[in-house]
């Protein structure tokens, strides 16, 4: 499958954990189906705010709400600090407490409320229009408690938060506004302004992009050519981030794979000159006392013993098991015996003698040579 999908998927689940009340949404109908198909336990859904009691005219929540989507992978300091964007115009967020909302739960919206709220909505545009920010707020704040259901209430009350540099709050009156109606314009397109505020260019492109395309607006669309080319660049640069991540983890696969492959193999060669080395020592073994074809006969060897291993022949002369019995007392051959590099040379000389020429030069091996050649009572040649 395809990473990024596996991505999004992954994003969906961990949101679907962490907001278990995402999957009683209209939209996910056919999620929930599923779900109970495979005879999984749904929690049940949590009291919602959106419920309007009594004689509210918005009716049943919209079934076209758009879904969730997972938030993309936060980079690390390091990995923003790669991406040069002119960050004019944005600010601090606000950190105010949040607004009210109006009393979902046990307002009851008469007619007559809703009227009162008409007119304090058309005095807080007429203040909006005086430039009168204040005022304006608290007549749409007012108009909400009135009657909470009307979307372009909280779109209206958004845009002052706007104009007031406060992207926080401005992005609470939006969702609200986008969850009572979501094929509405107004509240992506302050959304919209209020994230380019943050910084948030992503987020920011996005929204002004679905309200040009539910309700074309040039103020909108003018910030949608600003935007768009750094969500862009944020785009791009996450992939490419994706695309290092994952090469680096190939890469580590291959070396784990590569250390596995030496460290066996470097085990199956200590296992051979271990089995190897077991056959020196019995009587009749190539290179020891009785030794037979390839090891060392009980004479010289073809062409004359190499310097250091006069005396050598001599081994082959010595029967039984006495010999045997004094390497076997003796810890430091036992060791030499042990080391793999040892036992390689020994099964390389006892295959052909005359290959002791090849290791005249190392001193590990022609030090117990010349121990060997002590031990069967022939001192090594000058």
């Amino acid at each position: 499958m395809d990473p990024r999908k596996m991505f999004e998927l992954k994003g969906f689940v961990q949101r679907c954990e962490a907001e278990p009340g995402l999957l009683h949404l209209p939209e996910m109908s056919f999620f929930r189906t599923w779900l109970l198909g495979m005879g999984a336990t749904i929690p049940p859904p949590p009291p919602t705010e959106e419920t309007c009691h009594g004689g509210c005219p918005c009716g049943p929540p919209p079934a076209s709400a758009p879904p969730p989507e997972p938030k993309p992978p936060t980079l690390s300091e390091s990995e923003e600090s790669e991406i040069e964007i002119n960050d004019e115009g944005v600010i601090e967020p606000d950190t105010d407490e949040p607004q009210e909302m109006g009393d979902f739960e046990n307002v009851e919206v008469t007619e007559e409320m809703m009227d009162q709220a008409d007119v304090m909505k058309m005095e807080a545009i007429n203040a909006l229009g005086e430039g009168d920010l204040q005022k304006a707020l608290d007549l749409f704040a007012g108009a909400i408690k009135l009657n909470p259901c009307l979307a372009i209430l909280y779109a209206k009350r958004a845009s002052v938060y706007v104009k007031m540099q406060k992207p926080n709050a401005a992005i609470r009156d939006c969702n609200r506004a986008i969850n009572i109606n979501p094929d509405s314009a107004q509240p992506y397109k302050w959304r919209g302004k209020a994230h380019r505020l943050l910084g948030h260019w992503e987020e920011a492109a996005k929204d002004l992009a679905t309200a040009c395309k539910l309700d074309y607006d040039e103020d909108a669309s003018a910030m949608l050519k600003e935007v768009q080319p750094k969500a862009n660049k944020l785009i791009e640069h996450r992939r490419k981030y994706e695309r290092k991540r994952e090469e680096k983890d190939v890469q580590e696969k291959q070396e784990r794979v590569k250390k596995a492959r030496e460290e066996h193999a470097k085990a199956q060669r200590e296992e051979e000159a271990r089995q190897a080395g077991g056959g020196f020592f019995p009587a009749g073994a190539a290179g020891f006392p009785g030794g037979g074809a390839g090891g060392f006969p009980g004479g010289a060897m073809p062409g004359g013993a190499p310097p250091g291993m006069g005396g050598m022949g001599g081994m082959g002369g010595m029967g039984g098991m006495g010999g045997l019995g004094d390497l076997l007392k003796d810890p430091e051959l036992l060791n030499a015996m042990k080391d793999p590099e040892v036992m390689i040379a020994f099964q390389d000389v006892a295959q052909n003698p005359a290959n002791i020429s090849k290791y005249q030069s190392n001193p590990k091996i022609m030090a117990l040579v010349t121990k060997l050649s002590a031990k069967f009572g022939a001192p090594p040649q000058p």
